[in-house]
């Protein structure tokens, strides 16, 4: 019997492509044996995981992201693709002087967001031991202190996820036992060789990460940062991806971090990219798994993973 593992990336809003593939998965009758998710992916793995049903986590994001808490957090000032044109010119200006005040008040602190705005916006995740739920799960998160990725397979999914999805910067480092922990996307774009580790024989990994496209020269701080960010995830993302058997990429790779006001539009990309590519996702969960592990096999000795 096939033990499908998926291994979701990190991306923020992009992220929530994960789900369109989940929901297409569920139409096919397709349930993975582990799911290993960082950052985003941590959060719709451990959604999916938790509620067995990809609808009921699309339900729960959509409902958050509308919701009146989220929105007022402004993170969409936060994305280097530009401000709301829809608003006035002063709008736009006092938006842009805030943002930026507040930035400059965060380099006293841990974080721009501070923990207090964290625990409610993850106080919406179920407080539940993933070791009892009914697919087994782990996430990713970075420990600041060792510097080592931690790939959590026990312990409160509230904990465990907001810990794999703190921005560094952006959200503040979550305490787990020793750890000082951020998100896992510092060390770890997509987890395909860790889903192995909790069971799966074989591995479709989602890619949100952003695509390297040549862009204009940075002009300030926030423009050098989320240029290297991303330059660091596509690289980080080419090595690890090797350990994957199958890769798909939805068509969400051009979106910021920030653009959940497109989330229905990432979710849709998520289940086209499925769609086309389910003839190979049903030969990889059909396939023998002693013909999958002989050729993870001869990938190692070739130093390819």
């Amino acid at each position: 019997m096939s033990k499908l593992g998926l291994a979701l990336g990190g991306g923020g809003a992009r992220g929530l492509a994960h789900i369109g593939v989940l929901k297409v998965l569920d139409a096919e009758g397709i349930t993975p044996a582990a799911i290993t998710g960082c950052s985003m992916g941590a959060l719709v793995g451990g959604l999916y995981a938790y509620h067995g049903n990809a609808k009921r986590v699309e339900d729960f994001i959509l409902h958050t992201i509308a919701d009146p808490k989220f929105t007022k957090l402004g993170i969409e000032r936060l994305g280097e693709n530009g401000k709301n044109t829809s608003k006035r010119y002063f709008d736009q200006f006092f938006d842009y002087v805030g943002t930026r005040l507040q930035a400059i008040n965060s380099l006293n602190h841990f974080s721009y967001f501070n923990e207090a705005v964290a625990v409610v916006m993850y106080k919406m995740l179920p407080d539940v031991p993933i070791e009892s739920l009914g697919i087994k799960f782990s996430a990713i998160a970075t420990d600041l202190n060792s510097g080592e990725e931690i790939n959590f397979t026990k312990g409160s999914l509230r904990n465990v996820v907001r810990a794999s999805s703190a921005i560094p910067g952006i959200f503040p480092p979550v305490r787990v036992d020793n750890y000082f922990l951020v998100d896992g996307s510092a060390s770890e774009s997509v987890p395909a060789g860790r889903v192995r580790e909790i069971g799966a024989d074989r591995v479709l990994a989602v890619d949100v990460t952003r695509s390297l496209k040549i862009v204009d020269q940075p002009q300030n701080i926030f423009d050098i940062l989320y240029r290297t960010e991303d330059i660091t995830s596509f690289h980080l993302s080419v090595i690890r991806l090797r350990e994957a058997d199958l890769i798909i990429r939805p068509d969400v790779r051009q979106l910021s971090w920030t653009d959940f006001d497109a989330a229905v539009d990432i979710i849709a990309a998520g289940e086209a990219i499925a769609k086309k590519n389910l003839g190979e996702i049903k030969k990889l969960v059909e396939r023998n798994s002693y013909l999958i592990e002989l050729e993870h096999y001869l990938k190692k000795l070739k130093g390819d993973v």
